[in-house]
């Protein structure tokens, strides 16, 4: 039959890779073939020829790690890349088929997966996306399904629960689910770890559920098709063999993470019928496969012209939204508001500066979607202009995320990558740690997400040492391709938010004070000084003897350090670091001007002290917290954590 040769022929290119590899898991891409080779062929909507079609259904491998699945499909279909020779370079440097499928390597992978849950969890903001975008643009430009194949590891992972309770709450009704039931996983049976009913936890969140033989493709086809049909998010339990195939090793942990080898390849090759070589398919299979690839060829066509038909404004926005960039008023509106802020000066914790750059933010950039991990009033993230996401409403601009802080950064990571939205979400500074692996992959897929955090330091005061923060701030500075911004006024955090935005590949932290802050800009300029990451902020009298440099609450700590200096005679330069990534992309020359040799440095901060020195150097004075805090009110515990102004005025005196 010829269905299930073109099943075998992912088998087959799956077990050659791992084996030529050295490296790899088999098991999965073999096991669940049948059930891949049914959406691919019956139901995917996809376009290899042009795989970033806006309308195409999407596609995710959340297990990652059986990444021969889909590299195997994206060749067999036509796709560009992965050729012949990527297949057989699986694994290897500089190869697009990495171990685990990357986004941006390989057209047709629509987000990195390898960390279990994420891809399903990111999958839930791609179906949000697609609602949304439904909304605004109308069923002839958005309608398509999310399909997701998930194992066993993925239902483990913490996320998936988050994943599945937000997608069964918004009744993502286009969101389809195709769990790789095989019990099976590295250390064993399931059965070690596990005794849940996995339809009955998804039915408990609102999902539509069957389960199947998911070697049986005219059952998988039915099944596929009701879920189709549901008004719910669906979720298929596809009963599979791993390594189905291999005579003694199917069934088995032995298929999951290593290559069969020579021996049980040949007896695999046998059993399936299979007489070709390592990389060879037979004509017939490699043309039906090309065939199920050209499909969308035709649906892509007719919605290029319902596209084309659309308002020329209409096209002309999707456009720039697809592109990523701002709106033409965006510049001039924010240097508008720092304007205003100027003449009008204001001391607002940066929270409440956040909230009031956004209330322009949101006034010119529509494609904004805001949220919050259930502390809405805390974060102020919501703005007029962002109404409440419902199940029975769309049309909105607001998510409550509930108190799922790791699939808020998940599904922003899914929404990002739909291409249609700037999500931003918030939730405090210290529970980054639930969010860390969905902001680390934002920054690994180079998308632009933006994270909210409030609360950054012990200045939130009496919720104690467990809410506040001390060594996230260097310790998200630490992670490559991620800007941490820590403004010290509503001019900066307007200008932050600007950077935020126009960072088209690189995701954002704000990092925002619970505290007031005194605005220490007050001559206004067009120029984003925050785009250098940091800047000189007060000159000294005449050339420095000390630089003291700051971010956030601090700086005013800096400038008032920095009048007592000058008063005793000491020339005194203060350097405002909202953001240590952008200004190590300087120059040598401008960070020369900035930090003269032969200064004397010191730096303050309401954080862990680590990743100063860079600046101050070895003889530098680096004025922090590196123990935990406590529970006190704020200005109580700067004074007891040694976090003030005289105490770096006294470090620097002991250095003159």
């Amino acid at each position: 039959m010829l269905n299930t040769r073109m099943a075998n022929a992912i088998r087959a290119l799956s077990m050659d890779a791992v084996q030529k590899a050295n490296s790899g898991h088999p098991g999965m891409p073999m096991g669940m073939a049948d059930v891949a080779t049914v959406l691919f062929t019956k139901f995917l909507n996809f376009d290899p020829a042009w795989p970033t079609w806006p309308n195409r259904d999407r596609f995710v491998l959340s297990a990652g790690h059986g990444s021969m699945l889909i590299y195997s499909l994206l060749h067999l279909t036509g796709y560009e890349r992965p050729t012949l020779e990527d297949l057989k370079n699986f694994r290897q440097l500089h190869s697009p088929t990495a171990g685990h499928p990357e986004f941006g390597e390989c057209p047709g992978v629509e987000t990195t997966t390898g960390p279990l849950g994420q891809g399903l969890a990111t999958s839930v903001g791609m179906a949000i996306a697609e609602r949304l975008s439904n909304k605004e643009y109308g069923s002839d430009i958005t309608d398509h399904y999310t399909y997701v194949l998930a194992g066993d590891g993925c239902l483990m992972e913490g996320v998936s629960q988050e994943a599945i309770s937000l997608a069964g709450h918004l009744k993502l009704s286009k969101l389809i689910v195709l769990w790789d039931d095989n019990s099976i996983s590295i250390d064993g049976g399931t059965d070690l770890s596990t005794s849940e009913d996995q339809s009955m936890r998804f039915e408990a969140a609102g999902w539509h559920v069957q389960a199947v033989d998911g070697h049986d493709m005219e059952a998988v086809e039915a099944a596929i098709q009701e879920a189709k049909n549901s008004d719910q998010p669906s979720m298929i339990a596809c009963r599979t063999t791993i390594g189905y195939g291999s005579p003694n090793k199917q069934g088995t942990s032995a298929t999951h993470g290593a290559p069969l080898g020579h021996d049980e390849i040949a007896a695999t090759r046998e059993f399936l019928g299979w007489t070709d070589e390592p990389f060879v398919i037979p004509a017939d299979v490699r043309d039906a496969w090309l065939e199920a690839g050209s499909r969308g060829k035709t649906v892509s066509a007719e919605w290029k012209k319902k596209f084309d038909g659309l308002d020329a404004f209409v096209k002309e926005d999707f456009e720039r939204r697809m592109n990523k960039d701002m709106p033409k008023g965006f510049t001039a509106a924010i240097n508008e508001y720092k304007a205003k802020l100027a003449a009008e000066p204001v001391k607002v914790a940066t929270r409440k500066a956040s909230q009031m750059a956004l209330e322009v933010i949101n006034g010119v950039v529509p494609e904004t979607i805001g949220g919050s991990a259930d502390l809405t009033g805390s974060n102020l993230t919501k703005t007029s202009q962002t109404a409440p996401i419902t199940a029975d409403d769309f049309s909105g601009r607001y998510m409550y995320y509930g108190i799922r802080e790791f699939e808020m950064c998940a599904a922003m990571n899914g929404m990002a990558l739909y291409g249609q939205h700037v999500p931003y979400g918030g939730t405090f500074l210290v529970f980054t740690d639930y969010a860390r692996p969905a902001i680390r992959l934002a920054a690994l897929m180079k998308q632009r997400v933006i994270y909210v955090m409030t609360h950054d330091s012990i200045g939130l005061g009496e919720d104690g040492p467990t809410h506040q923060p001390v060594e996230h701030i260097p310790s998200l500075r630490a992670m490559p391709n991620l800007n941490v911004f820590r403004p010290c006024d509503a001019v900066e955090t307007a200008e932050c938010w600007a950077l935020a935005m126009e960072s088209k590949e690189t995701p954002s932290v704000l990092s925002l004070t619970r505290q007031n802050t005194i605005q220490q800009r007050v001559e206004h300029t067009d120029e984003n000084l925050c785009a250098k990451g940091g800047y000189i902020l007060k000159e000294a009298s005449a050339a420095p003897r000390v630089v003291l440099l700051a971010s956030g609450s601090e700086v005013e700590l800096a400038v008032a350090a920095r009048d007592i200096l000058e008063a005793d005679g000491v020339p005194t330069r203060v350097v405002s670091v909202p953001c240590t990534e952008l200004f190590d992309a300087q120059d040598a020359a401008y960070k020369a001007s900035v930090l003269p040799e032969g200064t004397i440095r010191a730096s303050i901060e309401a954080a862990s002290t680590y990743g100063w020195a860079k600046y101050t150097g070895l003889d530098g004075v680096n004025i922090g917290l590196d123990s935990f805090g406590a529970s006190a009110p704020a200005e109580v515990l700067y004074e007891h954590f040694g976090i003030t102004t005289d105490a770096l005025v006294a470090a620097v005196r002991e250095k003159l």
